[in-house]
């Protein structure tokens, strides 16, 4: 993953025409939240990330480039007392597809990656969607 500086930034923005570039309040995870071009993306580094994802699309190199895609991990269920428990969901950053073979990723830092919501999730994703190339980058 290519590391941009905030002029690297700033040099793409304006070489793509995009004036909307806004970042937003810091979160626990320390990384800030940053829209571009209408799309909001967790952080500055998978917003990078998008933006190679995008290049190589536009190269050949990835097919069917898509964001924020859902998978169900677990479906909603009623327990003993009648009471409804909701799906259990999973949003992968990127899913796209190479030689016909389909990655999803997910770009991580090294203090979310230890989250243990995280962890469980994407245990059950590897479980479940075992025709999947799950890649963390980080």
């Amino acid at each position: 993953m290519i590391n941009w500086s905030e002029e690297d930034l700033k040099n793409y923005y304006k070489k793509t025409g995009s004036n909307k570039y806004v970042v937003k309040k810091q979160n626990k995870y320390k990384n800030k939240k940053i829209t571009f071009n209408g799309m909001e993306f967790d952080s500055k580094k998978e917003l990078h990330r998008y933006i190679e994802l995008k290049n190589m699309l536009k190269n050949g190199n990835v097919e069917k480039l898509e964001r924020q895609v859902e998978f169900v991990l677990l479906d909603s269920f009623k327990d003993n007392n009648g009471k409804t428990e909701r799906s259990v969901k999973y949003i992968a950053d990127f899913m796209y597809t190479i030689n016909g073979i389909v990655y999803v990723e997910d770009v991580k830092s090294k203090i979310t990656k230890k989250d243990s919501t995280y962890i469980i999730k994407r245990k059950l994703f590897k479980k479940n969607f075992p025709n999947y190339i799950f890649i963390e980058n980080d």
